[in-house]
């Protein structure tokens, strides 16, 4: 049906509506981290300040409550309990927040391997919006490197890893914070390498 601005600029549509999609609408998240990611832009008398607890709390709330507006209306009750277990797990970061949000960067997800319109079957569905990644026209795809078979909708699952840094179904850590434990072992393992040289 058309708008009255249509009907009064006799504004023909050009083309069917798009159907309603099941996505979190991550906008705030986004401009939450932004915030909390780049204290170099908010003017701190502390050089050294960090993100306080309420606001990284803050952040994991608006991820929960997304999921958990999804999983209100879930399509089936696989969905449901998938999303459910998703908020559950973000309970212990809102509720004893950590001292910066530890998930991946932006660059991080955009590095993510892309899967290929061509290879995905007709009833593949993403695991957060429960919808048919086909539906879409112009679907974004992204694979998981912890499992071949982890796939979701990079709108879907972006969120989740730029708060979390784990893989929403299996929970292995990726990126970042990967990449600080491997530094942590290596500055431990140069400690021990020191140590050894003052008993020589």
């Amino acid at each position: 049906m058309a708008s009255p601005y249509e009907v009064e600029h006799n504004i023909k549509p050009t083309s069917t509506p798009r159907p309603h999609r099941r996505r979190p609408d991550m906008s705030t998240f986004d401009a939450h981290l932004r915030t909390l990611s780049s204290p170099s832009s908010v003017q701190h008398n502390n050089p050294h300040a960090v993100p306080n607890p309420v606001d990284t709390a803050a952040a994991f709330r608006l991820i929960q409550d997304q999921f958990g507006t999804l999983a209100s209306d879930a399509p089936t009750e696989s969905n449901r309990d998938f999303l459910l277990s998703l908020v559950e797990a973000l309970d212990l970061d809102v509720a004893h927040p950590p001292r910066e949000i530890e998930g991946v960067s932006q660059e991080y997800l955009d590095g993510l391997e892309r899967v290929d319109r061509s290879t995905l079957k007709e009833d593949d569905t993403c695991p957060i919006c429960a919808e048919k990644y086909l539906d879409d026209k112009y679907c974004l795809v992204v694979e998981l490197p912890c499992h071949g078979s982890h796939k979701f909708d990079l709108e879907c699952v972006g969120p989740w890893l730029r708060g979390k840094g784990t893989c929403p179904m299996c929970r292995k850590e990726l990126g970042q914070k990967k990449k600080k434990e491997a530094v942590k072992k290596e500055e431990d393992e140069e400690e021990e390498d020191d140590m050894d040289g003052l008993y020589s």
